[in-house]
């Protein structure tokens, strides 16, 4: 049977009585953030760690920012921050000897733009407590803006005279291609999450227990666009199967309701009936996708998920939850030419991070365009 046909028939709706009695049991509630608050208090234990570690005027900067970052941004930060001044302490002789906590304040004016930009080269590659490091350009961009905003914000305060970090230009970023999955590319993945040939004999022991939920979970992503961290975030109130939406909390702490179609219905459906019978652990009673251990899911075992089906499938390219978030990008792109509804789906703050995205397509449309409009038409002699 070939995969699309496949697929259709896999997707077949079930006895519409049935289906709606299957529906009324999940209405969307009010979205219960208790997840989310979690994260963010951990997020906040980790940076507190870290700050114990850094020179105590750090504390001064992480106040000041609080009301306009979240905690994962300025947990970031201080992971950023924390590699430059162990960047100092190792490689300036006369901070060998000085505990990184007995940093001064003065010392950030005392750099020069040579010296950052001895960082900079530093980032590239370097060793740590026996690991190895390497930054791409993505890399040290991000380092080198959490920097920026560190001496910013004690140059505007006043605090120090001079700001030479902002005197080294960003690195100039190449843009990546974005890799996305065809219909027929779709298909194959779906039907191979559904069959697990090519699996391990070790993962088709755990195969007939999670294929049911991991084609709910990649139906989700690949007919929604949703971002892997919101997808695992989703609590079973979170669906609403009277409006076929689903609440999340965006980047941002913000929440929206993304809408599915009937596929994605159905594969929910299909692993909520399931997900009846499985008794969570504590703490984890709300959750709508659960792991063996039946615990919330987390962002690594979605990925390391989807790594593991898309290795069995060897014509397919290399497959992340974010090349489905592209892939689902694309087909709303191409069925609608609209790049603001693409934005607003994907929780794209401005849209130009969409358009980005999305140039070549605009480029084939240009194309398409210029080869609709003929000026002199072949008239019969």
């Amino acid at each position: 049977m070939e995969p699309a046909l496949k697929r259709k028939k896999a997707g077949k709706i079930k006895h519409a009585s049935y289906q709606y009695k299957r529906k009324t049991l999940y209405i969307m509630n009010p979205k219960n953030n208790d997840y989310h608050t979690q994260q963010n208090i951990d997020h906040i234990e980790k940076m507190r760690e870290v700050l114990e570690t850094l020179p105590p005027f750090c504390k001064q900067f992480f106040r000041g920012v609080s009301e306009y970052t979240s905690a994962r941004t300025r947990l970031a930060y201080a992971y950023d921050i924390r590699i430059f001044f162990e960047y100092l302490h190792d490689n300036n002789r006369s901070l060998a000897n000085m505990d990184i906590r007995d940093f001064p304040l003065s010392l950030l004016e005392r750099l020069t733009r040579e010296d950052i930009e001895e960082y900079m080269e530093y980032l590239s590659y370097y060793q740590k407590d026996g690991k190895e490091y390497t930054n791409d350009e993505r890399g040290k961009k991000r380092k080198l803006a959490s920097l920026r905003s560190f001496y910013n914000y004690y140059f505007q305060a006043e605090l120090i005279e001079k700001n030479p970090a902002v005197l080294v230009p960003l690195p100039k970023l190449h843009e990546k291609e974005i890799i996305r999955l065809d219909p027929a590319e779709v298909a194959i993945l779906l039907d191979q999450v559904e069959d697990g040939t090519g699996l391990t004999k070790t993962q088709k022991r755990f195969h007939q227990a999670t294929k049911i939920r991991d084609v709910a979970i990649l139906t989700l992503l690949l007919g929604t666009g949703i971002r892997v961290s919101e997808c695992v975030g989703l609590d079973i109130r979170d669906v609403d199967f009277r409006n076929n939406g689903i609440r999340i909390l965006r980047k941002g702490g913000y929440e929206a309701v993304i809408y599915f179609g009937e596929e994605v219905e159905n594969a929910l459906l299909d692993y909520l009936e399931e997900r009846q019978h499985i008794i969570p652990q504590s703490g984890h009673e709300d959750a709508l996708f659960l792991s063996l251990q039946n615990r919330r899911m987390s962002v690594r075992a979605v990925e390391n998920m989807v790594k593991k089906y898309s290795a069995t499938v060897t014509s397919l390219k290399k497959i992340t939850p974010h090349k489905l978030r592209s892939t689902y990008g694309t087909s709303l792109y191409k069925e609608t030419g609209d790049i603001y509804l693409v934005a607003d789906v994907l929780g794209h703050k401005d849209v130009n991070t969409t358009r980005k995205h999305y140039a070549a397509l605009e480029d084939d449309r240009r194309r398409y365009a210029a080869r609709q409009v003929k000026l002199r038409e072949n008239l019969p002699e």
